[in-house]
């Protein structure tokens, strides 16, 4: 059994992954740190692994954590999991980072969008890019998983297909994608309390989104040639999930059937990505509590445009189920080993 240490984890993709890895039938868990709860048992924290989990929250005392596990997920805010990671790593410990410290190739572009001198530098050149779909043989051999962002995921997965064919201007993408309140985490913060947010849906971080350097790294990866890509995130009223809606300007003549056939053959072999049929687009219902990616599509032919929409769970697809996603590949496991459950309609 792979042992499995989780740093952060009662905050929501902490929680997410204590349940998953509880029902993984190669992984158990074997510590959970905590900043505000050290001492108090989980269930009492999140009463539904109430008789399943009994374990106790202990503090962040990384040579115990690394005693103690075959792997370590980071589930911190940006800037607290380079030391840790660093620790981890030393003593031979594989990591899964689920926030931005290894996302970005680049420190000082890092440095830039987040505010925060990036103390392991050196370490970037170990971390693959934790997106199983697109990057499956360097997560196989990395020591490091730089878990991709909620909005990277359901972004990058809806124009793989297009820039990986050349099909698309890649200067003209313009994506709008809306989350639910989740990803805002769960501490007290007034724009996500529900007076605030109920009846409501807003644009926000226009233009300065931290997830903008990542959204184009990997973007321009597919490209071939640098991207530029305009994001605007949106808030609405729902706990989980995300949509995005993507636009780009076609450089040749395809029809509709045809990009159909290119996705469909793309993703043929990624159990977790669901091309729908034509006509039919996704809904965040339809992947809530799920690992998976559905993706519509549509080429409007009036503006010689692709519209490709995705649709994802923000915490699992875009977070902690994709973490594991991410230690299958890593341990040599099925890839769906543990998360291939479907979704919650209701």
């Amino acid at each position: 059994m792979i042992k499995v240490g989780i740093i952060g984890a009662t905050g929501y993709t902490g929680a997410d992954l204590v349940r998953l890895i509880k029902r993984h039938p190669q992984a158990e868990l074997a510590i959970l740190t905590s900043q505000s709860y050290v001492g108090e048992k989980y269930s009492d924290i999140y009463p539904h692994l109430n008789k399943l989990v009994d374990l106790e929250c202990s503090e962040q005392d990384i040579s115990l954590i690394v005693e103690k596990s075959d792997v370590i997920f980071t589930a911190l805010p940006h800037g607290l999991s380079m030391d840790i990671v660093a620790e981890a790593n030393k003593a031979g410990k594989k990591v899964i980072d689920l926030g931005a410290d290894f996302r970005l190739d680049d420190s000082s572009l890092y440095e830039e969008w987040y505010n925060v001198t990036h103390s392991q530098v050196e370490l970037i050149k170990k971390a693959a890019y934790g997106l199983p779909e697109l990057n499956k043989e360097a997560i196989e051999k990395a020591e490091i998983i730089g878990n991709p962002g909620c909005f990277p995921t359901s972004i990058l997965l809806a124009f793989a297909p297009l820039l990986k064919n050349k099909l698309i201007d890649p200067q003209s993408i313009i994506i709008d994608s809306k989350t639910g309140v989740s990803g805002g985490g769960r501490g007290l913060k007034l724009p996500f309390h529900y007076a605030e947010c109920n009846e409501n849906v807003k644009a926000y971080n226009l233009g300065v989104h931290r997830h903008t350097p990542e959204i184009e790294q990997e973007l321009s990866k597919l490209a071939g040639d640098n991207v530029e890509a305009f994001f605007t995130p949106h808030l609405i009223p729902m706990t989980r999930g995300i949509l995005s809606t993507t636009y780009s300007k076609l450089i040749k003549d395809i029809d509709e059937e045809e990009v159909h056939r290119l996705y469909s053959e793309f993703y043929a072999d990624k159990q977790f990505v669901r091309v729908l049929p034509l006509g039919r687009f996704p809904e965040t219902k339809w992947v809530a509590g799920s690992n998976f990616c559905d993706i519509g599509i549509k080429i409007d032919q009036r503006t010689n445009r692709a519209i490709i929409v995705s649709a994802i769970d923000n915490l699992l697809k875009g977070s902690s189920s994709q973490a594991i996603q991410n230690m299958n590949l890593i341990f040599g496991l099925p890839e769906e080993m543990g998360i291939d459950a479907p979704g919650m309609y209701l």
